[in-house]
């Protein structure tokens, strides 16, 4: 079957082949405040495209706020954990509500970056080399095996959240401390040290890479949603053929997921311009400072287009 026309507004019977949407956004997660943002922005959106919506902040008892909403399909606006780690999928699927983005199992593993990565390493997927770190972990021997200078990540958060760079021994003992707090399984990742790309995925398809630019000394969270210097170049400057490459490293690391529909895979080069897969994002941002809106851009989608291509893909 074709794919429905991305018309704004929608006409009158792709809106009854869409039905009553509930947008999932807000949750319990670390990244509340950006899942709201993204939230209004995906209801604004919709809203503007004629489809029949009703927002649905899933801080409270979501099971009694789905059976009230009485939807027939759902846009989830959710970032971290209980939005992007399989668990309101799991919710949704049981009650046989279809919806945006990847699986359940997908969901899950994508949220956790140290399996991925395992999983990559299992099929060919270039990723940096990373250790699980522990509290009795020798800090000084992790530095020395992955080279002197590593980024310490907790597996299940997003948004750079519980990050840290470090380069001695004292600093990732500090890290993995503040890291733990937010997960009880952490890692530490060999710095890549290059360019940064995002490349946007959407309905099969690898939309204009993005490359990053901040003067923090990592794409952390400030960079993320605060900053106004942080620099997002698209075209993002590689050859023709470098840019195909990016593009089907991101498809072969979202599909080794198993994820679909929509997602965003994050990519460091080093200085000989290997590309390396950092991680996979289920449910990117939709906020002002996101990326994935600004790869549909340069593809000639307007956000509301974008919004209700993630919808339709969900059909």
């Amino acid at each position: 079957m074709d794919k429905p026309a991305l018309n704004i507004p929608v006409d009158a019977a792709l809106k009854q082949r869409i039905g009553r949407v509930g947008v999932l956004f807000g949750g319990q997660s670390a990244e509340r405040e950006i899942s709201l943002q993204s939230g209004r922005a995906v209801t604004e959106a919709l809203e503007q495209a004629g489809v029949e919506i009703v927002a649905i902040d899933t801080r409270g008892d979501v099971v009694s706020a789905l059976q009230q909403a009485k939807i027939d399909r759902a846009f989830i606006a959710l970032h971290g954990p209980g939005g992007e780690d399989g668990r309101i999928q799991a919710l949704l699927e049981f009650m046989g509500i279809p919806f945006t983005g990847s699986d359940v199992q997908s969901s899950s593993l994508a949220m956790d970056k140290r399996r991925s990565k395992q999983l990559w390493r299992g099929v060919g997927v270039s990723t940096p080399d990373f250790t699980v770190l522990r509290a009795d972990s020798d800090w000084a021997a992790v530095l020395s095996q992955l080279g002197g200078d590593v980024i310490v990540k907790p597996a299940h958060e997003g948004s750079s959240i519980g990050m840290a760079r470090v380069d001695n021994a004292e600093a990732l003992a500090q890290a993995y401390a503040d890291a733990a707090q937010y997960d009880g399984s952490v890692f530490a990742e060999r710095i890549i040290t290059g360019a940064e790309y995002t490349v946007a995925l959407l309905d099969g398809e690898a939309l204009p890479a993005i490359k990053l630019e901040t003067d923090h000394r990592f794409y952390d969270y400030d960079a993320k949603y605060v900053a106004d210097d942080t620099r997002y170049l698209c075209p993002c400057g590689l050859s023709a053929s470098k840019e195909h490459e990016l593009k089907q490293l991101a498809l072969s690391a979202f599909e080794a997921l198993g994820c679909s529909g929509w997602g965003r895979v994050d990519v460091m080069a080093d200085s000989a311009g290997r590309f390396y897969v950092l991680e996979v994002n289920t449910v990117p941002g939709m906020t002002s400072h996101s990326l994935v809106p600004m790869a549909a851009k340069a593809q000639g989608l307007n956000f509301a287009q974008l919004v209700l291509a993630v919808l339709l893909a969900s059909l």
